[in-house]
């Protein structure tokens, strides 16, 4: 059951709900302007955070690195967003004349991020390395730098991962939490462009910013809002394979279409395979190699989703068998794959709103993944622990951590008893927020394109959600496969408007022509056989 929460509770006057949306949003009066109007001219290094000092000695290295012919790499890692910021680097670096290769770690053999393994691998294939570029990692590999110093390799870590309590000891670092990782990699990419440059990576910033769940607000709004009319207008062949795999009309990319088609796929190969093959993809102008590896892509994304599919079966036996689920779940088994467990804590915390913690077991060490709820910072929690762990890192709302497979028992422990002390019933309510409450006669196609001003919708900028009040079910019936989504029509003066509640068929049942129900929606449109009329998405629906 959802809490709902109403967050403006006064009558609302129709031609005021832009401004009570933008109130809700904390958007100032002085903010509109820049919110509803976004100048890609604004996100500047001082806009985001990036310390102008650690940026200048980073430009020099790579400069000096580049007049002298020495070996650069650049360190990215497994996800959209390392791919993506790896291709940044790579792409911008080899225009500038630097002879640089990119260089992604195997997620089972040597995990995540800057690690001395991963040092000594790169080494192997690029013996006179002398400079290592991060990307997406690095800003907690102290060791794995403290590593390449003692090997005369210069590091400059870009980054946006939380830092721990102390810095690697690298040349330069460029970093900001107000960014995705290609984010930061986008910035530090602008210092080698000449003004006179097309700007072919937006598009990729775009997807990184979208797949990796940061808050689409400041320069990370204004990133995708350019970001998806460029991708909208790519030529990398990569890309258009990939959106022709996943039968994308490339024209009507958008938020959706980024994270639920693109992002799985670019992101199947590090959970099973390589994903030098993603940036591969990326990156290749071949339109032949572009079709081969996009058809790789998709046919390993479906063997992806059915390890998830069976390993969230699995955890949520376990999940289900436990007497007291507590505070925290906390999920082990030799039979995880490293690269789904993110996945399946993500589906735990989806199905039982509690912080979820998922380990794939090794012979002497073991990965782990977790998912946290709202308010609750999961990479600070986990942190309490360090004495237990091998390493950890991550974001407030998901990290990761390498624990000695001996120890596992005793960190559960641990965690169950800090968790106990932290999290609260009111933290544990999963809870709907509703912008204001509105009568079904003031929805309309103008209010729809208002609506659609405060795009693009995403984490930190959710799509607006309105409640009506006893409006009554004038048509009801179950579509899709396996009857899991209810159809109804409601009603309210006699105003008639369709609406769709995915997922909700089971609850169909309890449900029936003439109830009289409070919804609390989103304003969809829907477009069949040409046609488009305003459709009600509903979140959810109370019988009175």
């Amino acid at each position: 059951m959802l809490k709902w929460e109403l967050i403006f509770k006064d009558k609302v006057e129709p031609q005021k709900i832009l401004n009570i949306l933008l109130k809700n949003r904390n958007i100032s009066t002085k903010e509109e302007k820049d919110f509803l109007n976004p100048k890609l001219s604004d996100v500047t290094i001082e806009s985001v955070g990036i310390d102008k000092t650690g940026l200048t000695k980073a430009v020099k290295r790579i400069n000096d690195a580049i007049k002298n012919k020495e070996q650069v790499v650049v360190f990215g890692d497994y996800d959209v967003d390392g791919i993506c910021a790896s291709a940044i680097i790579w792409e911008s670096l080899n225009r500038a004349g630097a002879k640089i290769m990119p260089y992604i770690p195997n997620r089972l053999e040597e995990g995540y991020g800057l690690s001395v393994k991963g040092i000594e691998n790169l080494l192997k294939e690029l013996k006179d390395t002398k400079l290592i570029i991060t990307v997406d990692n690095g800003i907690v590999a102290e060791k794995a730098v403290d590593f390449a110093n003692s090997l005369g390799i210069d590091v400059i870590v870009t980054d946006h991962h939380v830092p721990a309590k102390t810095l690697p000891k690298a040349h330069a670092i460029v970093h900001t939490t107000n960014l995705c990782g290609a984010g930061v990699a986008y910035m530090l990419s602008k210092e080698f462009k000449k003004k006179e440059d097309y700007d072919d990576h937006l598009e990729l910033a775009v997807l990184a910013t979208i797949a990796d769940l940061v808050p689409l607000k400041n320069a990370n709004r204004v990133i995708v809002k350019y970001g998806l009319l460029k991708l909208r207008e790519t030529k990398r062949p990569g890309l258009l394979a990939l959106f022709k795999e996943a039968a994308i009309n490339q024209k009507e990319i958008g938020v959706y279409e980024i994270g639920h088609m693109i992002a799985p796929r670019l992101n199947a190969m590090g959970r099973l395979e390589s994903a030098m093959d993603s940036l591969r993809l990326v990156c290749t102008k071949d339109k032949k190699r572009a079709e081969e590896l996009s058809y790789l892509l998709g046919s390993t994304n479906k063997e992806r989703q059915q390890v998830t599919e069976e390993t969230v079966i699995h955890a949520k036996s376990f999940v289900k068998a436990q007497k007291n689920l507590g505070n925290l779940l906390f999920v082990s088994h030799k039979s995880y794959q490293q690269g789904v467990i993110g996945l399946v804590a993500g589906r735990l915390v989806e199905e039982f709103y509690l912080p979820s913690i998922v380990i794939a077991e090794g012979d002497t060490y073991s990965k782990a993944s977790a998912r946290s709820i709202a308010g609750f910072n999961i990479i600070e929690f986990i942190r309490s622990a360090s004495d237990l762990l091998v390493d950890a890192g991550g974001h407030p709302m998901a990290a990761g951590f390498t624990v000695e497979t001996g120890k596992i028992d005793l960190l559960k422990e641990r965690l169950y008893v800090e968790a106990a002390k932290l999290i609260n019933e009111e933290l544990k309510n999963r809870i709907l927020k509703i912008d204001c409450e509105l009568s079904l006669s003031s929805i309309d196609d103008k209010l729809h394109k208002e609506i659609k001003n405060l795009e693009p919708f995403g984490m930190g900028n959710s799509q607006p959600v309105f409640v009506s009040r006893k409006v009554k079910v004038e048509g009801l019936r179950v579509v899709g496969n396996g009857s899991k989504h209810l159809k109804l029509i409601v009603s309210e003066d006699g105003r008639k408007i369709d609406a769709i509640a995915f997922g909700a068929g089971e609850k169909a049942e309890g449900l029936k022509v003439g109830d009289l129900i409070d919804i609390a929606y989103q304003i969809d449109e829907n477009v069949w056989n040409g046609n488009k009329s305003i459709q009600l998405k509903i979140r959810d629906f109370k019988i009175l």
